[in-house]
């Protein structure tokens, strides 16, 4: 038998407590996992796991040998993709936009954390775009398309750029028909910059992008705070849909002009290619993809719904 895979199932079946939950994770059979355990015991020279029909215990000589197992096998998951799985430790660091981080990114590092607790992470939420390679993180989630680069992206679904406004300051002001229309409004700006702001809006007629000059009574540097001030009944503010899809969706805003709205924008996970099987990456990888899909799907769906008739 090969004393890597022996080593593998023998951890994992440390890990998961039987040696039938350790052959289902690794994709053997039950008699593998305890032929594993006799393979090395016979090596070893000496009994490392005792065996009842409830629980599994290690022997010292058990303890031993699984912590230099445990390091042999994740040093080796470093240097080989391809290698036995064993326990993958370390850390990652995986930067996002600040909003986006704090209400999707992180209840996600949150569940893999409590999946994988050998594992540590940094979420560095920053509005710019941050050098992978010169800032030292592993993974970047880009609202953005992803330019010809150096890196491999994973698309996790889209977003869009929406113009929202709260049912009060609807039923004060009434409701712009074409971006024109908007410099008759009260507009919330997102930048905090000056009274200024230009908005791009797709021409229905022609399938183009052009840009609006919208004034901004009210400015901020944080869109949090212009969007609870839209709530409040403020103005009409253009921010991303994942920052409003449950105001949407609860009716505190409405979307205004639908048929005008530019080209979704996709949202990815960047990251650079050598480094996608390397233990921990490769875990956070498998674990965030499905999640952060899902998420941005029900986001979408929530829109699509608080905006049909």
């Amino acid at each position: 038998m090969d004393r890597l895979d022996a080593m593998s199932l023998f951890v994992a079946a440390i890990e998961e407590g039987s040696l039938a939950a350790a052959a289902r994770r690794r994709g053997r059979s039950p008699a593998a996992a305890t032929r594993a355990v006799t393979f090395l015991e016979g090596l070893a020279g000496e009994i490392l796991l005792l065996r009842s029909t409830r629980r599994l215990r290690l022997t010292p000589a058990g303890e031993r040998h699984v912590a230099i197992w445990k390091e042999v096998l994740a040093k080796l998951s470093e240097v080989d993709p391809g290698a036995p799985e064993g326990p993958v430790g370390g850390s990652i660091v995986v930067t996002a936009p600040e909003l986006f981080g704090r209400s999707t990114v992180l209840p996600v590092i949150e569940s893999f954390l409590e999946s994988h607790p050998q594992v540590g992470a940094r979420l560095l939420m920053l509005n710019r775009v941050v050098d992978l390679v010169g800032e030292g993180v592993n993974l970047a989630v880009r609202l953005a398309p992803l330019p010809d680069s150096m890196f491999t992206a994973i698309r996790l679904g889209e977003l869009r750029r929406l113009v929202c406004a709260s049912p009060e300051y609807l039923a004060r002001s009434g409701e712009p028909e074409t971006p024109n229309a908007l410099e008759e409004h009260q507009c919330i700006g997102l930048n905090a910059q000056g009274d200024q702001e230009q908005w791009a809006f797709r021409m229905p007629q022609t399938d183009r992008v052009r840009s609006v000059r919208v004034a901004t009574r009210l400015s901020l540097n944080s869109a949090g705070a212009a969007i609870d001030a839209a709530v409040r009944g403020r103005g009409i503010i253009r921010p991303m849909s994942y920052q409003v899809a449950d105001d949407l969706a609860s009716g505190r805003l409405v979307r205004l002009l639908i048929d005008f709205e530019p080209s979704p924008t996709p949202v990815q996970l960047v990251f650079r290619p050598e480094q996608a099987q390397r233990g921990a990456m490769r875990l956070f990888i498998d674990h965030s993809v499905p999640l952060l899909r899902g998420e941005l799907a029900r986001m979408s769906q929530a829109i699509l719904t608080a905006t049909m008739p």
